[in-house]
């Protein structure tokens, strides 16, 4: 089995974690994970992916293994985290690649993608939302208030996105089998939320989803425009990101294939030899 690598670059003065495996001759997947994540949720799969890819899985500003800089020190945007992921891939000499991106990885790899569409060989596109169709109650109920007026009221709604419950939560809902989910995935993420100032960093991204759903249309315009080979591998038991929203990218990307998983928002745990097979058999055949 090909061994993965864990390894740190400088980019804009902070320090970026990023794992690594594959030979670099390989084509290149990049692995975009969600919130509240890190890369460490792509353990499973890269081993899976390293014997026909090149891959590399970053951590954002703020997550896993990289520099987390107060909100004071560090403006968190999706811009800014997408601005670091780009220098990341240009200090590593990554002129082509396949985009995996699942809930934040969506924003931050459409943004790459409408930046650099020449150098996207595809997408993977896991519970990651482009389309308002695919934004489940339990999110809008929160964030469409935070959107319209942060204040301390709808900051504190936001805050129970940050709390162990909701973490541990949004790993278990819709699992086919909550025994196979480990429950190392909470306990990592959790521990990094916890870290004091956090919180604030966090709800700084939370409030900043707006300009993702701002730029909806012109993704939407990039795809028709760009057609990049596309599989949609989504769990459709997740309640943030429904299955509508799997439904939604067929309209922009009518050759996409769709596979459901039975599973939630996260679907790693139990589905990484599937999701693999199926990268495999759409980029790699």
């Amino acid at each position: 089995m090909t061994q993965t690598t864990y390894k740190t670059a400088t980019v804009g003065g902070r320090k970026i974690f990023y794992r690594e495996a594959g030979d670099a001759a390989l084509p290149t997947i990049v692995l975009l994970h969600g919130f509240p994540t890190s890369s460490f949720m792509f353990r499973n799969l890269i081993p899976l992916l390293a014997d026909r890819f090149h891959v590399i899985a970053p951590d954002y500003v703020g997550f896993g293994q990289s520099d987390a800089p107060s909100a004071t020190e560090f403006d968190y945007t999706f811009d800014n985290l997408t601005a670091h992921v780009a220098g990341l891939i240009d200090a590593l000499g990554l002129t082509s690649y396949i985009l995996y991106m699942q809930d934040f990885g969506g924003p931050v790899g459409f943004r790459l993608f409408a930046q650099r569409p020449e150098a996207v060989r595809g997408f993977v596109i896991q519970n990651t939302n482009a389309y308002m169709a695919g934004v489940g109650e339990p999110a809008a109920q929160v964030f469409l208030p935070l959107w319209e007026n942060r204040n301390a009221e709808t900051e504190a709604a936001a805050r129970g996105f940050l709390a162990a419950g909701t973490t541990q939560f949004q790993y278990l809902v819709g699992a086919r089998d909550e025994t196979a989910i480990s429950p190392d995935n909470w306990t990592h993420d959790q521990a990094l939320l916890d870290r004091p100032g956090t919180d604030a960093c966090m709800l700084d991204l939370l409030d900043d989803y707006k300009t993702n759903v701002a730029a909806y249309d012109s993704w939407h315009a990039a795809f028709r425009a760009h057609t990049p080979k596309t599989l949609i591998t989504w769990g459709r038991g997740d309640p943030f990101f429904t299955p509508a929203g799997a439904e939604a990218f067929l309209a922009d990307l009518p050759d996409a294939k769709l596979v459901w998983l039975d599973s939630g928002h996260f679907v790693l745990d139990e589905n990484a030899e599937t999701v693999a097979a199926e990268i495999i058999d759409t980029f790699a055949a």
